[in-house]
């Protein structure tokens, strides 16, 4: 099965865990997705299926956009809920106006410390792997960009918060860093993706969404059509001749895309085939075959 699916994950699975029940759901066993969310996250997780996941490679790196509540008052050693508090819990009485105040702070670009509990990689290994060894690894700080910090409420010790940011970011560290400016230490409470670059929210589908569309044979119609997947790749209609030459990796004259440096190429309207490279003039060659 080829597609690509936009799943709302489910409190407390990992991506992993998404992947496999999506796997004994539909039967495909080739599944990626584009983006972990860690198991105290829910929201936007979106997958690619069958050869489709040879496309990964074309989406980039996707920003995110996110809902979510920071408490105030302790930090953790996960820099979430989760961790186990690190330090005295201080009283704290938020205030709206100064919080925004030091949001506004964190807006922007600016350099970030991911968590030792990430998936980043330290001297080849990933750090929550040396974490959970007992051991600490260093961390170096990344650029990222915040393009988007609101804090538009706050209840007693907790904050909501609604953010955009670059991939790469982790919104855990904002809160961290957050309640590092504030004085008070703080950990992210809750976590929901609302956006992963195009794919937002109210496109996703839920597991049990997914099981009825499977059980009534309507998931493949479901699925995004694939002229829409990578808008900023065009897209031709190969004729018959054109097409079986892809297929087998033969090169073809796409005189139309003299300007172009990938494209996306269907046999009939609905078959998308392969993405091809320019190699000289208008000579495309397929460097990822999918019919």
């Amino acid at each position: 099965m080829n597609g690509f699916l936009i799943i709302d994950k489910p409190l407390g699975w990992s991506s992993h865990d998404v992947v496999s029940k999506v796997r004994r759901i539909t039967g495909e066993q080739q599944i990626g997705h584009l983006g972990t969310l860690d198991p105290l996250a829910t929201g936007v997780l979106p997958l690619l299926l069958g050869k489709w996941t040879r496309l990964a490679q074309y989406f980039g790196k996707l920003e995110k956009a996110y809902t979510g509540t920071i408490r105030f008052g302790y930090a953790t050693h996960t820099y979430d809920g989760e961790g186990e508090p690190v330090g005295e819990r201080v009283p704290i009485s938020l205030d709206l106006e100064k919080l925004r105040e030091v949001a506004a702070g964190f807006t922007g670009k600016i350099e970030q410390t991911p968590p030792i509990f990430s998936a980043k990689k330290v001297a080849g290994k990933t750090a929550y792997t040396l974490a959970r060894a007992g051991k600490t690894p260093e961390m170096k700080s990344v650029p990222i960009t915040v393009h988007r910090l609101e804090i538009p409420r706050i209840c007693g010790e907790c904050a909501d918060f609604e953010v955009t940011l670059s991939a790469g970011g982790y919104v855990r560290s904002l809160a961290h860093d957050m309640g590092q400016q504030m004085g008070c230490g703080a950990h992210l409470a809750s976590l929901r993706r609302v956006a992963a670059g195009p794919f937002r929210i109210d496109s996703a589908q839920t597991m049990e969404q997914l099981v009825a569309l499977m059980d009534t044979g309507t998931l493949v119609q479901s699925m995004p059509h694939a002229r829409t997947l990578l808008p900023e790749i065009p897209a031709t209609t190969a004729d018959t001749y054109t097409a079986g030459r892809i297929r087998n990796g033969g090169a073809a004259n796409l005189p139309e895309f003299s300007q172009s440096e990938l494209v996306k190429i269907f046999a009939g309207r609905d078959e998308l085939i392969a993405i091809g490279r320019r190699i000289a003039g208008t000579l495309f060659q397929p460097v990822v075959v999918l019919g």
